[in-house]
Formats: structure tokens, sequence, C-alpha cells
């Protein structure tokens, strides 16, 4: 019998931990009673009420689109600077470049949403653009944040490839931009993926930089459940946190699925190409034995 170690506990109470209260908020999800705190029965009245909550589903749509947005650009922008950075060592401000890409990990968000505030102010005063502060700016601003995360990510997966299979490629006649493409990219595609990802949820969540730069009739998903909690939490936030925690885990689902799925095929493959190998070994000497007295 396995004795319950005491690193065993602290991971089933740091799970707990996480967890639990992504639980008890779907349960109260479904609570019949507009009190969050009180338990009032069970009831889907919430969910359907979101239909008709167009303020709430609107800031959702909008929080998904700039989500979107900002996943595609940061992982272009973000793919960019870490090429740079493994691909190309020496060239003047490679440090300043390298400090330039990574300062928003480590810069406070305010400070961040101040100076992209400023800058857009002082852009719409010297060239008329933008001329209302919207779904462009709280992009642009997300891009700029999400960005350095992907080139992070990216350069770490960089720095681990064999140069040897681009070169060979190169070698036989293959442009540069083409070994891009059809080589490069898709060894580095699982960490492209993450830093999508990431960026995705980075965006979705972000409260100080879109504040600061947003304007009336973009208000995000953080930003309308924020100014809701101020005033007590309403059991629609419940219902559409529940929603986001469904639609999340379904596609964290089926990422699994199909990455596991491609790697048993990966391994089939690697296994039948190996036992055809060991086949044509052992019919070789067969080939020779009865070539043998032929040549004799």
């Amino acid at each position: 019998m396995k004795r319950f170690r005491f690193s065993n506990l602290m991971l089933v109470l740091g799970l707990l931990f996480i967890y639990a209260p992504m639980l008890i908020l779907v349960l109260y999800s479904f609570n019949a009673s507009k009190l969050v705190t009180v338990w009032g029965g069970w009831s889907i009245k919430w969910y359907v009420g979101l239909l008709d909550n167009t303020q709430l589903m609107g800031s959702v749509l909008r929080s998904l689109e700039i989500a979107c947005y900002t996943a595609i650009a940061a992982v272009a922008l973000g793919t960019l600077a870490a090429f740079v950075l493994t691909r190309i060592t020496h060239f003047k401000g490679r440090t300043l470049f390298g400090g330039l890409v990574t300062a928003p990990l480590v810069m406070p968000e305010v400070i961040t949403g101040l100076s992209l505030l400023l800058l857009f102010v002082a852009m719409a005063q010297m060239i008329g653009w933008p001329q209302e502060r919207g779904i462009i700016t709280i992009w642009i601003a997300h891009t700029t944040f999400c960005a350095a995360y992907v080139a992070v990510v990216v350069s770490a997966r960089l720095r681990e490839l064999d140069l040897s299979i681009e070169e060979a490629a190169m070698d036989l006649g293959a442009r540069p931009w083409k070994v891009f493409f059809l080589i490069t990219i898709p060894m580095i595609a699982p960490s492209l993926a993450a830093g999508g990802m990431m960026s995705f949820a980075l965006s979705l969540d972000d409260l100080v930089l879109a504040s600061f730069v947003s304007g009336p009739g973009s208000t995000t998903l953080p930003m309308e459940v924020f100014s809701a909690v101020r005033l007590g939490v309403k059991p629609e936030i419940n219902a559409v946190a529940s929603l986001i925690l469904l639609a999340v885990s379904l596609v964290t689902f089926l990422v699994w699925f199909f990455s596991r799925r491609a790697e048993e095929i990966r391994k089939r493959a690697i296994q039948q190409a190996i036992e055809e190998g060991a086949a044509d070994s052992w019919k070789q000497p067969d080939v020779r034995r009865a070539r043998a007295p032929e040549a004799a």
C-alpha cells in the first residue's frame, strides 16, 4: 500500500485552490436567486436572459474579436522579432532591440497603458488619427503587449532547431523564403500555437490597457465585469463566465485529442518504417544467396 506523501497532499490542495472557485462559479450560474451568495434552487433563466442582455453580449463579442486580431498580429510580429534575435546575431543595436522587445514583459501595465494613451492623443493632434479611441487602439495596445510573450516563446524554440535541415534545403536550391515557410514554420508550429493561445488569453483577460485606450462604445468584457462588480455581482456574469470556461475546456480538449492522434500516427509510421527496413535487410542476404549459384 502506497503511503500518501506530503507532496501529493500539496498537489491536491493546490488543484483544489485553483479549480474549486471555478466549480463554485459554474454551480452558482444555475442559481435561481438574484442574490449571488444566496442559493435559491436550480434554474437556467440567467443563461436565457443573456440573449436579452445586449450590452453584456456585445462586450463579449467585442472582446473575442479583439482577442482574435491580437493573436494573429502578435504571432506575426513576435515570430519576426524572434527570428531576428536568434538568426541575425550581428547588427548594430541588437542589444537595444532585444531590450525593446522584452520590455513589455517587465513594465507595469499602468505605465504601458498611460504611454499608449499619450501616444494616441499626440498622434490625433498631429496627423488626425486616431480620431477616436476604440477597437483599433485596443488592438494595437494588446498586440504591443502580447508580441513580447510570443517573441520569447518562439525564440526558445528557434534556438533548439537543427540548422543543418535548413542548410540542406538551401544547398538543394530552395530560396530562403521558401525554406522559412516550408521548413522553419512547420518545425516551430507548436510554439506558434502556444504563443497564439497565450496572446488570445491575455487579450481576453486584459483590463488595465483597455481601460486606458478604449473609448465610448468599445467596452470589453473585463471592463464590463469590473464595472458591474463594483455595484454587485450579477447572475448573468456567472453565466457568461461559465460559458467561457466551457468554450476554453472544449478547445483545450480538442487540441489535446488531435495532438495525441497526430503523435500516435507519427509513432505508427516510424514503427512501420522500422519494420519495413528490417524486412528489407532480411531479404537482401536471401537475394545474394540466390544470385551466387548463377554467378558461379
